[in-house]
């Protein structure tokens, strides 16, 4: 089966593409669905849960699946259950056969995001696992980010459906270019496979990492729940202005995922990881000061600079050293941690923002700003807290490396 290394980065991006646009699409539809089957916000609210759960449940044991099964032949049956439970979703009949089949949408998508990261080092060398990090890394965050400007387009063009069915071409493209160009499963790793599922964790440096990645993934989780707020009722900004506010840290992610990934290669993971989470601190602190439109855009820039250094530098540094027969495995660990991280982030954050301004939909202004200093002030401790640890690996690291 010949293999491409480039066509096969394609094939991974997409299938991070589609896996996080199905985080963030369904959401600007909850209205319409809400209105479609005559129900409650919390009954449609199980259209985004029952994805999210599905995906947090199982990106473990998906990671582990493909490296017994084979990375590769798990990730295009991921892609096709996804791409499947799309056309699904579209034409179900009731909102309890939608629910059900996001639940087979969130499955495709957990061997999609496992096998993803896992085949990065089947795909490209280890020198060049940095950048293909950060290629990763800017897909997804775009992905989630864009999710409810691309839904809000598709609404206005057709209705619901057109959410869900649109995955199904971008699905099918995934499938033939995985097909065409990922590199042949390997034989012979299934005995490594069988160890113990939570044994990489007896290792500090992976913890490290994982814990990072949870701590961070919440901070960025922040700016989707609260900016919107924020520019609405802080700054008052119309619906068509507010978009745009929110597609600048998709586009900054998308300028800088690549470089930071080149940086990582160069400089190393520990070293990029630091500056990082240097340059998100020093974003997260301008948004809990910040006040007016550009102020608050500078800072989401910066900030969103700093997650993308710091998730190609984190993702190469547990990744790069990882054995081949458990790449899967980490992979599912490491999507793990982002997945949980992106939970503390909208209900913990987002209940510092509700608990600071109660009734956000008549709050004043000032009150608003207020909210989103303080959720960025805890953002701050938690950015303070993965910062510590980065030292504290490091220091370990050198102890060892001077004890031989």
């Amino acid at each position: 089966m010949p293999s491409s290394p480039r066509g096969g980065l394609v094939s991974l991006s997409l299938s991070m593409l589609l896996a996080s646009l199905g985080t963030s699409i369904a959401n600007v539809g909850l209205p319409s669905l809400a209105l479609a089957f005559d129900a409650s916000f919390h009954a449609v609210q199980w259209v985004v849960l029952a994805y999210l759960l599905a995906i947090t449940a199982v990106i473990v044991n998906a990671g582990r699946l493909g490296d017994r099964l084979g990375r590769r032949r798990l990730l295009l049956g991921g892609l096709l259950l996804f791409t499947f439970a799309c056309g699904v979703c579209a034409v179900a009949p009731s909102l309890n056969a939608l629910i059900a089949a996001r639940v087979l949408q969130g499955l495709g998508a957990a061997s999609m995001m496992a096998m993803a990261l896992g085949m990065v080092g089947d795909t490209v060398t280890k020198e060049r696992t940095g950048r293909a990090m950060g290629l990763l890394g800017t897909v997804s965050a775009v992905g989630t980010a864009m999710g409810p400007s691309v839904g809000g387009m598709l609404l206005s063009l057709w209705s619901w459906r057109a959410l869900f069915l649109a995955g199904m071409p971008l699905g099918l493209l995934a499938v033939a270019l995985a097909w065409r160009c990922l590199p042949p499963d390997r034989h012979g790793t299934q005995s490594a496979a069988r160890l113990s599922l939570w044994a990489p964790l007896n290792d500090a440096a992976l913890r490290t990492g994982l814990a990072m990645s949870t701590l961070i993934a919440a901070v960025i989780m922040a700016t989707f729940v609260v900016g919107p707020f924020y520019l609405s009722r802080g700054l008052g900004l119309g619906p068509e202005w507010m978009g745009l506010a929110l597609a600048v840290g998709p586009c900054v992610a998308a300028l800088t995922g690549v470089p930071a990934g080149r940086l990582t290669d160069r400089l190393g993971s520990q070293r990029m990881t630091r500056a990082g989470l240097g340059i998100l601190l020093c974003g997260a602190l301008l948004l809990s000061l910040t006040s007016g439109l550009i102020a608050y855009l500078a800072a989401l820039m910066i900030l969103t600079t700093g997650y993308s250094l710091f998730q190609a530098a984190n993702n190469t540094g547990v990744m790069s050293d990882v054995e081949a027969a458990r790449r899967g495995t980490i992979s599912g660990l490491l999507n793990l941690s982002r997945n949980l991280g992106l939970i503390v982030g909208t209900s913990a954050l987002g209940a510092v923002f509700a608990w600071v301004t109660p009734n956000v939909t008549h709050a004043a202004p000032q009150a608003v700003t207020h909210g989103l200093h303080a959720t960025f002030a805890v953002a701050v401790g938690l950015i303070l807290v993965a910062m510590a640890m980065a030292w504290g690996h490091t220091c370990a690291a050198n102890g060892v490396q001077n004890t031989r």
